[in-house]
């Protein structure tokens, strides 16, 4: 009996340890977890209340965990939702209009948004956020300034709202997109004619204002001939012009093709000059 005893209390701690091993491989897949890049993890304790909104989430990697505990998992890559719209403007007129947020969770409130939100925060939260503010602040705006002269005002307007409004739902808000404008065609029409109206006036302005300074660049041109001729006209005295004249002459007498005759002298004492060729 006594040897029976022995022999159990040898046994006992490799039944013990077979017993663990078994368990551990059994349990191996609970006890294990692996978050995968761009996600993030919230350990649910099962015994101690579930998922704890103040955690830290667990980043990428491997991680150990007790088997009646699991992990939920959560992307916290940046990801888009759009939402096609029909709006009214500022004078009823409808508008129609695909939004784009570009968003993700805030990784330090992760827990929050588990617990207070929900993993469905994308049609739960985001789309009736969308579609709350961007009805509020397109109603403010006639449909020309939709598409044109104030976009950038409003899209910065429908951003700076959203942004603000999902932060408190613990989401970010990197940024909006507007597009696929589509305004009533009557509308478009209007909107085209009147550009155009405005772009042929701005080349009516241009034509205008190149040739006033043509004007005036022949203006001054003319200005400087006639300033130029006064000085040429009161410095040619009549000795100047006489000495002129007997130099043309002499050149003309010189020439090897002309015949020169002197007939007699001209009122102002030059010789009279009659030539040709041989």
């Amino acid at each position: 009996m006594a040897q029976e005893e022995i022999n159990m209390k040898k046994i006992t701690p490799v039944i013990i340890i077979i017993a663990a091993i078994v368990l551990i491989i059994i349990f191996w897949s609970r006890m294990t977890v692996t978050i995968d890049a761009g996600h993030a993890g919230l350990l649910y304790k099962t015994f101690r209340h579930g998922i704890s909104k103040e955690q830290t989430p667990m980043r990428q990697g491997f991680h150990l965990l007790a088997p009646w505990n699991h992990v939920v998992d959560y992307e916290i890559r940046q990801k888009e939702t759009t939402q096609q719209m029909e709006v009214l403007s500022s004078n009823l007129l409808k508008i129609n209009m695909d939004i784009t947020v570009l968003h993700q969770p805030m990784i330090s409130k992760l827990g929050y948004l588990e617990v207070e939100r929900g993993r469905n925060y994308e049609t739960e939260i985001i789309m009736p956020v969308m579609r709350a503010v961007i009805r509020t602040i397109i109603a403010k705006y006639l449909p020309e300034e939709i598409n044109t002269t104030k976009k950038e005002q409003i899209i910065k307007e429908i951003f700076n709202k959203t942004k603000k409004t999902l932060a408190d739902n613990y989401i970010q808000v990197n940024d909006i997109l507007i597009r696929n404008i589509v305004l009533p065609q009557t509308l478009q029409d209007a909107i085209e004619r009147k550009l155009k109206q405005e772009q042929e006036s701005l080349e009516y302005e241009y034509k205008l204002q190149k040739a006033k300074k043509e004007a005036e660049r022949q203006r001054i041109e003319a200005l400087g001939k006639a300033a130029a001729n006064r000085i040429i006209s009161a410095s040619l005295t009549d000795k100047i012009l006489t000495e002129k004249g007997i130099e043309a002459t002499i050149k003309l007498s010189e020439s090897p093709n002309t015949k020169v005759v002197v007939v007699g002298n001209s009122k102002n004492g030059m010789p009279l000059i009659l030539g040709g060729n041989n």
